[in-house]
């Protein structure tokens, strides 16, 4: 039963840590899961420390202020996806965990700088993020049984899926950006522009 605990642990922390030290690859560790865990509890674990290093992202990002991560972090995600910090979207937080290729461990810091509340966060990143990690654990439980012929056929379904969602995933954010500020309060105008 200890041991169990023990290894259940490693699961969520796994996580935790792949988010907030970002180069560690998140994929790694969603398949490393499903291997120890099974489907199930891979995705189950992998949610609770994915979720929780999301939100501790959010929360260093928004402690820290858009000024310090703009200043401090070089990484070529601030430049490319500035425009989060104004995002108040929904839709466009879910759009973003959702789609492949992203670098969300990053993009989590940016959201925290944006005026969303962090339980709408905790909630569209959370949900966004689930079919990508419960892929990466039916694949590890899949190798952990020896299920090769179903492993291929999940990979290329979810290669069939991913892959054109990646290839647009520039028109796709941009839409759902579009859509997201379509849904602010259009600002009165200032004395200059009448």
């Amino acid at each position: 039963m200890r041991v169990q605990k023990q290894r259940r642990n490693v699961g969520a922390r796994q996580q935790v840590v792949q988010i907030v030290v970002a180069p560690v690859p998140g994929e790694v560790t969603g398949l490393l899961s499903g291997y120890l865990f099974g489907t199930w509890f891979g995705l189950l674990y992998s949610t609770i420390g994915l979720t929780l290093g999301t939100m501790a992202a959010f929360w260093i990002g928004r402690w820290l202020g858009g000024s310090v991560l703009a200043r401090y972090a070089r990484h070529p995600v601030f430049a490319r996806f500035g425009f989060l910090m104004e995002a108040e979207g929904a839709i466009l937080a879910f759009v973003v965990y959702l789609i492949p290729g992203f670098p969300k461990d990053v993009v989590s810091y940016l959201f925290g700088i944006s005026p969303m509340p962090a339980w709408i966060f905790a909630l569209v990143s959370t949900l966004g993020r689930m079919p990508g990690t419960w892929v990466l654990s039916a694949q590890g439980a899949r190798v952990a049984t020896g299920q090769y012929v179903e492993l291929a056929l999940l990979t290329a379904l979810t290669a069939a899926v991913a892959l054109p969602l990646y290839y647009y995933r520039r028109q796709i954010l941009s839409r759902a950006h579009r859509s997201a500020g379509a849904k602010k309060e259009p600002r009165p105008p200032s004395l200059t522009e009448q």
